[in-house]
């Protein structure tokens, strides 16, 4: 019962250091995102109990569970109910040399890495969200990632060389 307690002090730090950033979301919803929340880090630590190597003490090891999850639940919330303007609307006040620029560079990259590359680094999507709006797993998207990275990287030796 005290590891419960812990774990839900913990989620309700966490909802109220991000409570500024969910204006629009009700009180009552934000405790059952915290109940819940130390609902399902309790599970995982639970599961994850042969894993704990003694390095910190419990507490500290099992408060970052709900501290976590309790961070990804506000995340979805707050993508989820109405996210910044898209990257395309956010290109439309950058200069045009730059537009060109970008474009340039993500002409380059196939249809998913630049879904992908931009939802993540400019739109600031969190990894989370975006795998779940494309129906596949957080490593998929990184792997998408990096691959687009990679390849404007390319890009970019390639026009600094010329």
């Amino acid at each position: 019962m005290r590891l419960r307690a812990l774990l839900l002090r913990a989620t309700q730090f966490e909802v109220a250091r991000r409570r500024g950033q969910l204006l629009h979301v009700d009180d009552r919803e934000l405790q059952k995102l915290a109940h819940t929340a130390a609902d399902t880090a309790l599970t995982r630590i639970i599961d994850d109990l042969d894993h704990y190597r003694g390095a910190s003490r419990f507490t500290t090891w099992a408060a970052k569970f709900a501290l976590l999850e309790a961070a990804t639940r506000l995340r979805k919330l707050g993508w989820h109910d109405g996210h910044p303007p898209s990257w395309r609307q956010a290109r439309e006040g950058l200069s045009p040399t730059l537009q060109v620029a970008l474009s340039d560079m993500t002409e380059a990259l196939t249809a998913d890495q630049c879904y992908v590359f931009e939802a993540l680094t400019v739109d600031g999507v969190p990894i989370d969200v975006l795998a779940e709006d494309m129906g596949t797993t957080r490593g998929d998207v990184y792997q998408t990632l990096q691959s687009a990275r990679a390849m404007l990287r390319a890009r970019l030796a390639q026009a600094d060389s010329v």
